[in-house]
């Protein structure tokens, strides 16, 4: 799945997502890369489902986070157990106005208020047989490389649009 969008000028955020739920992931992205993970949004997996955030440990352990913006967003979404044959870790990132006696105890829990986010509740351990990690991890590569290949190939039609704008405006030596 692509997160380009053709609407917005940033091609690494697709518009399905609310302002808070951005929000969030922000904070828990910036907790992840002051942590050394390496992180991605809105990953499809092999079961379909999307995960909102997957990371990867420096010790190659895959986590998955579940961002829940309201009580209402927690309680209709049934998908969230799903994603444990995809992780080693599962959490639940929120933010301060949602209260956090709803979510599992038995997932890792972390507030973010989009500037960082702290690890409440830390997961337990599932740990993921080999073949899966290997295909997690190699997924997880995959679109990484091609979102990069992506962004770099806009910002290059951008330039080169640029450049054309020039050429046909009389600009170019």
């Amino acid at each position: 799945m692509t997160l380009v969008s053709l609407h917005k000028d940033n091609p690494l955020i697709d518009g399905r997502q609310s302002e808070r739920a951005m929000m969030v992931r922000r904070g828990v992205q910036r907790l992840f890369a002051d942590l050394s993970h390496a992180v991605l949004a809105e990953m499809t997996l092999a079961s379909g489902r999307r995960a909102d955030l997957i990371s990867l440990a420096p010790k190659g352990e895959i986590w998955i986070v579940e961002i829940k913006t309201s009580i209402e967003d927690f309680r209709v979404d049934k998908k969230w157990p799903d994603y444990r044959a995809h992780c080693d870790r599962l959490f639940f990132a929120t933010h301060r106005g949602v209260p956090l006696d709803i979510f599992p105890e038995d997932c890792g829990l972390i507030v973010s208020d989009g500037y960082g986010a702290h690890i409440l509740r830390e997961a337990p351990e599932h740990r993921l047989a080999p073949p899966t990690r290997k295909s997690v991890t190699f997924a997880f590569a995959r679109i990484a490389a091609n979102r990069l290949l992506q962004a770099e190939l806009l910002t290059d039609k951008a330039g080169e649009d640029t450049e054309m704008a020039a050429i046909v405006g009389g600009d170019r030596d």
